[in-house]
Parts: structure tokens; sequence; C-alpha cells
């Protein structure tokens, strides 16, 4: 767990036993390649912290999954609106590699906000997803499928390698065989500038 108390660390400092307290709360789950964490119309009961693996989260439209965002390990998450209101999902969560994860139930990461240290921690992470949330829809708003595919490959290089074709696509919002077509555009400009 002690990757745990090192990523909430880097947001709000601990007391031993502040963390022995927290800790105490959290409980270890290993999910294998293409699980369901939740499933869209269930109730998100948890909030996790994901140590090592990858997770996609998507929903359905007219019987396509169409995924909203990734999210790659050390990082906290859960489906916020479910979590926060206690109703159904509107969108599912999957493991796309083998992850290693810790979740704390809703009443006992309520109960921990009394922590100066907690309290701090859930509110600066809550700020840094809205964060990451305003930035995805500007840039769906704003940018060519092209242009995010570029951005993400400029930020997340790796995510681009780990995440399967499809997924891709659709986070960007265009048919596999474009983005295929996109990837070999920049492939050979990038052929082209090392010559």
């Amino acid at each position: 767990m002690e990757a745990l108390r090192e990523f909430i660390c880097q947001y709000s400092l601990l007391s031993a036993t502040d963390w022995a307290r927290i800790s105490a709360c959290f409980e270890k789950t290993e999910v294998e390649k293409g699980n369901l964490i939740l499933a869209e119309g269930s109730i998100c009961r948890h909030l996790y912290f994901i140590e090592t693996g990858l997770l996609r989260f998507f929903f359905l439209k007219d019987g396509n999954e169409v995924t909203k965002f990734f999210t790659e390990a050390p990082y906290c998450f859960t489906s916020q609106a479910s979590f926060t209101t206690e109703q159904p999902a509107k969108e599912s969560i999957q493991a796309l590699e083998p992850s290693v994860m810790y979740r704390i139930p809703f009443q006992a990461a309520n109960d921990l906000l009394s922590l100066p240290g907690w309290n701090t921690f859930v509110r600066k992470l809550i700020q840094e997803v809205q964060g990451y949330t305003e930035e995805i829809l500007q840039e769906l708003q704003t940018l060519t499928a092209e242009e995010r595919y570029e951005h993400l490959l400029k930020n997340q290089p790796e995510l681009a390698q780990r995440v399967p074709l499809k997924y891709l696509a659709s986070y960007l919002g265009i048919a596999a065989p474009s983005l295929s077509r996109i990837r070999k555009k920049i492939l050979d400009k990038d052929r082209s500038s090392h010559r």
C-alpha cells in the first residue's frame, strides 16, 4: 500500500496515525484484463486507487461502446456522479490490462473527511479531475481527431502503445480505419523528416 500513501502525499501531508486510519479502510482487489470494475446501470459503491494497470471508461450509445477516457496507474478513480449520489452509473469501467487496486467504500471515504490530510487530498483530487475533464471537453470542441491524436502522442506516448486501436479511435471520435490512416500519415511524416 506504499504506492497509495505516496500518491496521497503528493497532494497532502499525512501523519502516521492518519495513515493508519486511512489504510485500514482500503481493501486490495485484483482485476483480470477485460473484466468490468463497474457496469453501466449499477451503483458505484467505492473510491479506487489503481496501483498497476490501465482502465477504460465507456458508455453505450445506440448499441455501440463509446470510450470517454483512460486512467493509468497510479491514480484514484470512481464513477463520480454515481459514487457521490448513489444513483446508477451512466458509464462502465473496464480493465484493459491485469490491474491491482485498492478500494474504499463510500461511507468510510466520507467518514475520513474529518481528517484534515484526507480532506485536503480529496478536495485537490476532485479539482484536478475537473481540470482534466474540462481539458478533454475543450479538445473535443476545438481540435480535429488528428490533432487530438498528435496531442496524445506528445503527452502520453505510452498510452497510444498500450490501448487497442478500436478504443483509441472511439476515444478520438473516429472509425478505426480513419485512425489507421492518421497513424500512417504521422509515421510517413516522421520518416521523411528524419531523412
